[in-house]
């Protein structure tokens, strides 16, 4: 009963946080105020769930999943580039004083772990990660072919199946890191009848024991595995993403066509123009179904190329204009930062 509520009460308490946060961060678009709010969040849900003596980090995580499948539709586009930018540098961070505490925290663990030698205590972990990594490729292919069931079956959607090697791949990369070393630091250090909790430093060297493995040699491993495979290009994700783009450009052209046979003349010239790019935009694009690269791709490759150096041009004019005191400094930040946006559009579509 304590492990259901445990379990169950920190999924539901997430959604709750969850939803709280949601409601509220419909009033804020400043994204230094989207940032603090991304950052106190997670606090609450952990203290809330421990004061509620369900999982903190189950909660956590549960409260982040809610909040990230609906944050398109409460952050701005400039909130959101901003909390992408600091949440990749926190997590660098994050992820550096990880093993920092790993290292600290071991001289401490291994001598309270009684009973075991030191080539014994490596054994076990050794085994105990193959065993997790065992169990996690046992359990994928599975799990797999049931999301796909689900997928076609109850959401209707027309999904291909992965292939054998792709969901290998998928369980291969199973590495554990930050979620399972604060899971097992959570652990209390007495039990509720007051003894010592005897197996907490066991659990935790298990724990760096894992961690150390996937991380390192799981992640190390990871290169040849793929090039063996010969998944070094997913072309689901490309067929996914060329269709998505198509789709979007050809609702967008649907609605500007709409526009325009309503507009007055005065906007009509405008909306030519948008139509124009929008119409070599989608011609750029090549159909999946068409199969390898077209003469009209590679053209559009080359545009792309001609686009940014384009913007090298600008960005050079720009400095030039500041260097010589024509342009201040705020000027200077606002068209940086739309070349910026732009030169980060086209950087990997080269």
């Amino acid at each position: 009963m304590n492990l259901l509520w445990l379990v169950a009460g920190g999924i539901g308490l997430g959604f709750i946080i969850g939803y709280i946060a949601y409601f509220c961060e419909r009033f804020i678009d400043d994204g230094s105020l989207e940032i603090v709010v991304s950052l106190i969040v997670p606090y609450v849900a952990y203290l809330t769930a421990e004061q509620l003596h369900c999982s903190g980090v189950i909660c956590v995580v549960t409260c982040g999943l809610f909040l990230s499948r609906r944050s398109a539709s409460f952050l701005t586009p400039q909130a959101r580039i901003q909390i992408n930018a600091s949440w990749a540098a926190l997590d660098f961070v994050l992820n550096g004083l990880v093993f920092l505490l790993i290292g600290l925290q071991l001289p401490y663990i291994l001598p309270g772990i009684k009973g075991y030698g030191t080539g014994t205590l490596a054994l076990d972990g050794l085994l105990f990660s193959l065993v997790l990594i065992g169990l996690r490729l046992l359990w994928v292919f599975p799990s797999a072919a049931f999301a796909v069931f689900f997928r076609r079956k109850v959401l209707h959607q027309q999904v291909p199946a992965p292939s054998a090697k792709s969901v290998f791949l998928v369980g291969w990369t199973g590495m554990r890191g930050v979620v399972s070393l604060a899971a097992a630091l959570s652990l209390p250090y007495t039990l509720s009848n007051g003894q010592p909790f005897a197996q907490r430093n066991l659990i935790l060297f298990l724990t760096f024991s894992i961690i150390f493995v996937t991380l390192v040699l799981q992640g190390l491993s990871l290169p040849p595995i793929i090039r063996a495979l010969g998944l070094t290009g997913s072309q689901e994700e490309e067929h996914e993403e060329l269709t998505a783009r198509r789709i979007l450009l050809r609702h967008a052209l649907a609605s500007l066509q709409e526009q325009r046979s309503i507009c007055s003349e005065e906007d009509r010239h405008d909306l030519d123009d948008l139509i124009h790019i929008y119409e070599d935009r989608l011609e750029a694009i090549r159909d999946p179904s068409t199969g390898p690269a077209t003469p009209t791709t590679l053209s559009h490759a080359r545009r792309v190329r001609l686009q940014l150096g384009a913007l090298s041009v600008e960005r050079a004019s720009l400095l030039d204009l500041r260097d010589r005191g024509l342009v201040s400094d705020d000027v200077l930040r606002r068209l940086e930062y739309e070349l910026d946006l732009d030169e980060t559009r086209f950087a990997d579509r080269t």
